[in-house]
C-alpha cells in the first residue's frame, strides 16, 4: 500500500500538465475556431472564459473603442449587425447589453462573453471584470484566436489578434496569438474540422510549454508568441522556429481609384534570407514566433540613440 501511494505521488509530480486559468478571445466574434479550441481546452481540464468583440473586428489592432456602451446597435459594422439581426453568428441580438455574456442557445453559462467594441476592449473586459469575478486573480495565461487567416510578416502591428496578445502580454501575463488559415471558416455549424485540429495542436503546444516552465509563468516577462497554422492544416504538421521579418504576405496598399480602400497583392517569392520568416514556414509548418512586448528597441538600438543624440541629450 506504501508503494502504491509514493508512485501515485511521485506521478502527479512528474506530470507535464497542470490545469490554467485561461483568457480566450479573439477578434473575429463567435467562430468555429474559437469554439473549437474552447472545447479542446476544457477537454485538456483547463478552465476558460470567452470573451469576443461582438462582430469581426479584423485589422482593428490596439484600438480602444467601445461603439455602443449600452446596448448592441447597428454602428461599427453596420452591414453586419442588420444582415444578423445582432453579433456574429447569433452570440446576442440587437438591443441586447453592450456588454454581456451569448444568449446563443448552446453558449449560456458563463464561459461565453462579447463585448460591442474593438478585441483589445473585449479583452480587457476578460481581464479587468470576468476574470477576478471567476477566479479572484488574473488568468495564467491569455489566447487570442486563432484568427480566420494568418497574421504574419509587418502586418502583425495591423491585427487585432496580435493587439490582444500585445496587450495581456503588457500587463505581465502570459500571452500567445494564434492564427489558422481561411479555410477553417464555418458560419453553418461552427464545426470546421480544421478548427478541431488547430485547438488540438494549441493544447498541444501549451503543455509543450507547461512541461518546460513547471511550475512558473509560461513565457518570459515581456515576451508573447505568434503562432500560425498552415492551409490545410494537418494533426501531423511539424512546427518551427520562425521569425517575424521582412518577407509580407500581402503587398498592402491603398486603391487608387473608387472604390477608395484597401487594395494589395501577393509578394514575389521569398529570398534565401528570409527562409526562417515564418511568411515561408507557415506554409508547411506550423510556425511559432517571439515578440517583444510594445515598440522598446533592444540594447544596441538603445545605445545608438544615446550616442547619436548625446550633445542633445546634454542641453
Amino acid at each position: 500500500m506504501k508503494r502504491l501511494a509514493m508512485s501515485a505521488a511521485l506521478a502527479l509530480c512528474i506530470s507535464p500538465a497542470f490545469a490554467l486559468n485561461i483568457v480566450l478571445s479573439n477578434d473575429d466574434g463567435l467562430t468555429s475556431n474559437v469554439k473549437a479550441l474552447y472545447d479542446e481546452l476544457k477537454a485538456a481540464g483547463h478552465a476558460v472564459i470567452v470573451t469576443v468583440p461582438c462582430t469581426g473586428q479584423s485589422g482593428r489592432s490596439a484600438a480602444i473603442v467601445m461603439y455602443s456602451t449600452t446596448t448592441i446597435i447597428a454602428d461599427n459594422d453596420k452591414t453586419q449587425i442588420e444582415a444578423e439581426g445582432g453579433c456574429h453568428n447569433g452570440a446576442a441580438p440587437t438591443g441586447a447589453p453592450a456588454v454581456g455574456q451569448f444568449t446563443k442557445s448552446g453558449y449560456t453559462g458563463g464561459d461565453f462573453n462579447y463585448v460591442h467594441g474593438t478585441p483589445v476592449m473585449a479583452t480587457m473586459y476578460g481581464l479587468d471584470v470576468l476574470a477576478p469575478a471567476r477566479w479572484g486573480k488574473a488568468p495564467d495565461l491569455v489566447l487570442s484566436g486563432p484568427n480566420e487567416g494568418q497574421n504574419v510578416g509587418k502586418v502583425v502591428i495591423n491585427s487585432g489578434t496580435i493587439g490582444n496578445a500585445q496587450f495581456a502580454a503588457g500587463r505581465g501575463l502570459p500571452a500567445i496569438a494564434l492564427s489558422a488559415g481561411t479555410d477553417t471558416v464555418d458560419n453553418a455549424g461552427l464545426a470546421n474540422a480544421r478548427s478541431k485540429t488547430v485547438a488540438q495542436l494549441t493544447v498541444k503546444l501549451i503543455a509543450a510549454l507547461q512541461a518546460k516552465a513547471g511550475g512558473s509563468a509560461l513565457l518570459p516577462a515581456g515576451t508573447a508568441l505568434n503562432v500560425n497554422f498552415p492551409d490545410g492544416v494537418a494533426a501531423t504538421a511539424p512546427w518551427a522556429f520562425s521569425r517575424i521579418g521582412t518577407y509580407d504576405t500581402y503587398a498592402l496598399k491603398f486603391s487608387s481609384a473608387a472604390p477608395w480602400g484597401l487594395s494589395g497583392s501577393l509578394p514575389a517569392a521569398a529570398t534565401a534570407e528570409q527562409a526562417e520568416d515564418e511568411a515561408v514556414v507557415y506554409k508547411s509548418k506550423i510556425s511559432v514566433s517571439a515578440m517583444q512586448v510594445g515598440y522598446d528597441h533592444r540594447p544596441a538600438g538603445q545605445q545608438w540613440l544615446r550616442l547619436r543624440l548625446r550633445d542633445l541629450f546634454a542641453q
